[in-house]
């Protein structure tokens, strides 16, 4: 059986990277001489700059969590109640959660059946005069037509506000992706490239906007006896940031170590009849984050249901990202049944991401794609 052909008995769609135990515990030792653990200490500020310098950004203000940076990016707008915001279906259910509890609404744009971001040609047609923004999402870390989609803010005076999850560390065109739009919102949950443990930051393209999130994220409070706004509690704390900076450190030998994964993937897949390997090829480096397939034969969904369940017999945990899309989740109660996605629902019945991290073997890796190919017999 394929399942003695595994090195490891249980592999899942990812691992979180980590320093060595050892390295962790001295790095967090001073945390014991200060029992200063919280509240923009300095392990958040050095991350702060560490970051935005490794991801060649103006500025960058970390957070709790991807959610909450999201959430409080587009907070710092301050857009109306009720205004529309254009985004992506095909995209993690914070994205449009996001929205949502902004009591704003999301205005659903299909996306490009060749790499699954946000449709830049559908996107004018869905501008209304209460359309305030574009949220669309790089999702697997290919990369929006950022170009094609500022020109469109411009000439509507839109904002455009990037869901970066994850795209950590993609330069395209020699910038790093957080540097587009109006504002770039990366997560670093556990299971991202980089990770700080839970955790997540919005790019500022001015260091106003800094200010204003640094307000948003710690109740408005500029002193002992001064809070000069509303706000919510969304701090980093400095375990997490030290986690982060230990991660940033070994950031490089991570996604080269994901390559080898990905290559082995490419050259098993690349000829296969029936699978797609769902990545672009602009002028971006890439993370290798994730490993998406799309299956191409017929009746696309019974097979990538049938391959999701005979890996899982296996110990293979893939993931079925992103299914179904946000519209179509129960908590909108059909609202969006009629909305034309036809090219995300599509995707979304055949796409399967298989597991791809740092500790993986290249012998697992093609005991995996063994199986998925048999599953296509």
């Amino acid at each position: 059986m394929l399942k003695n052909e595994m090195d490891q008995q249980d592999i899942y769609v990812t691992r979180s990277s980590m320093p060595s135990y050892e390295e962790y515990i001295e790095a967090i030792k001073p945390l014991w001489d200060s029992h200063f653990i919280t509240n923009m200490g300095l392990y958040h500020r050095q991350l702060e700059k560490e970051l935005a310098v490794f991801l060649k950004v103006p500025e960058l203000s970390l957070t709790v969590n991807g959610h909450m940076a999201l959430e409080l990016a587009i907070q710092s707008f301050g857009f109306p109640d009720g205004g529309e915001i254009i985004t992506t279906p095909f995209t993690f259910i914070s994205t449009t959660h996001a929205i949502v509890r902004n009591r704003l609404k999301p205005v659903f744009c299909d996306i490009k059946e060749s790499d699954g971001t946000i449709d830049e040609t559908k996107i004018e047609n869905l501008i209304t005069p209460k359309t305030v923004a574009i949220m669309p999402v790089h999702v697997f870390g290919n990369v929006c037509n950022v170009d094609y989609i500022e020109q469109i803010a411009y000439k509507y005076g839109l904002k455009v506000i990037y869901d970066a999850a994850h795209a950590f560390g993609i330069r395209y065109k020699e910038r790093g992706i957080g540097d587009y739009g109006d504002a770039s919102v990366f997560s670093f949950h556990a299971t991202k490239v980089f990770n700080t443990i839970e955790g997540g930051a919005v790019i500022c393209k001015d260091h106003e906007r800094y200010e204003r999130l640094y307000n948003l994220k710690n109740f408005g409070i500029r002193g002992e006896s001064l809070t000069v706004s509303v706000g919510a509690n969304a701090k980093m704390n400095e375990f997490s940031a030290v986690m982060g900076l230990c991660n940033l450190k070994h950031i490089t030998d991570e996604i080269e170590n994901r390559k080898k994964c990905h290559d082995k993937y490419v050259s098993e897949f690349e000829d296969e009849e029936g699978i797609r390997i769902l990545l672009n090829t602009k002028e971006q480096n890439r993370n290798y984050a994730y490993f998406p397939i799309v299956v191409t034969c017929n009746n696309s969904m019974h097979i990538r249901d049938k391959i999701y369940d005979n890996l899982k017999e296996i110990g293979v945990h893939a993931r079925k990202y992103f299914w179904p899309i946000t519209a179509d989740q129960a908590c909108f109660r059909n609202q969006y049944r009629d909305a034309d996605l036809k090219v995300a629902r599509s995707m979304s019945d055949a796409i399967l991401c298989l597991p791809i991290y740092s500790g993986l073997s290249v012998k697992d890796v093609s005991t995996i794609a063994k199986c998925v190919k048999e599953s296509l017999e």
